[in-house]
């Protein structure tokens, strides 16, 4: 590995429990608003067999001073090129806006010949469903009635309103890359998708949601959880249980 990939690795990817035995690498990208922190208790749930690396975007954590990026796919050409050092099967776990920039890197590790291992998506309309969100546009007060009414973009700075507006910046960067975002591609991935929805979300449909399976050839499956558009908060046992489902042809034993 030279310099120049290991340095974008160590930017953009958090291991927060390195799994030297490793079966497969789980790559969380998180929501709007969210940084790799989110997905840290995961990352120890899974067990010794799968290594959760977590995505931190631009301008958030210790990356707060760097530039934000309000383009899915530019994210996601940068992200797969912080993937290139990690040899071994990869799969790809995205909820909400982290869900599209999921399958933007899935479409770009497929194109270079190694496809994820699996597509895992969650609280998010599948790419082919266009529908005009604008709440980037929304006043500071509108944004953050918008946040609260999805759970907050942290469950910690749902209780915060000062530190929410502090936050606010970085989901209006987010929010203006979801609503500009739109699918190029005609062609099905080759991976797996498991899809994951709250049934009560406010801002998507179970409907949206199943249409996934319309961007795979591979198998399709979608899990409906009572709750809400962080739902993963709920269940988040359950949840755990369906990823190592969904990951299991690449574990020493099924579940």
């Amino acid at each position: 590995m030279n310099t120049t990939t290991a340095a974008c690795s160590q930017q953009w990817i958090r291991r927060y429990h390195p799994k030297p035995d490793r079966r497969i690498t789980l790559v969380a990208l998180p929501h709007a608003g969210g940084s790799a922190s989110y997905f840290h208790p995961l990352s120890a749930a899974l067990g010794e067999e799968v290594e959760v690396l977590s995505v931190q975007y631009p301008g958030r954590q210790d990356r707060r001073h760097e530039p934000l990026v309000a383009d899915v796919k530019q994210l996601a050409e940068q992200i797969t090129r912080a993937l290139l050092p990690w040899a071994g099967p990869v799969a790809l776990f995205g909820h909400s806006m982290g869900a599209t920039v999921a399958y933007e890197v899935a479409r770009r590790l497929e194109q270079d010949g190694s496809p994820a291992a699996a597509l895992i998506v969650s609280a998010r309309r599948a790419p082919s469903v266009v529908r005009a969100d604008a709440f980037h546009r929304l006043t500071d007060d509108q944004l953050l009635s918008e946040v609260r009414a999805l759970g907050g973009s942290d469950a910690a700075l749902a209780l915060d309103e000062e530190l929410i507006r502090l936050t606010l910046p970085v989901l209006r960067n987010d929010f203006e890359a979801v609503a500009n975002y739109r699918c190029t591609h005609t062609e099905p991935l080759r991976s797996p998708i498991t899809a994951l929805v709250g049934s009560s979300d406010p801002r998507v449909t179970v409907g949206e949601v199943d249409e996934w399976r319309r961007h795979t050839e591979d198998e399709f499956s979608l899990h409906v959880f009572e709750g809400g558009h962080f739902y993963l908060a709920e269940h988040s046992a359950a949840v755990t249980d369906l990823l190592r489902t969904a990951l299991s042809p690449h574990l020493a034993k099924e579940i």
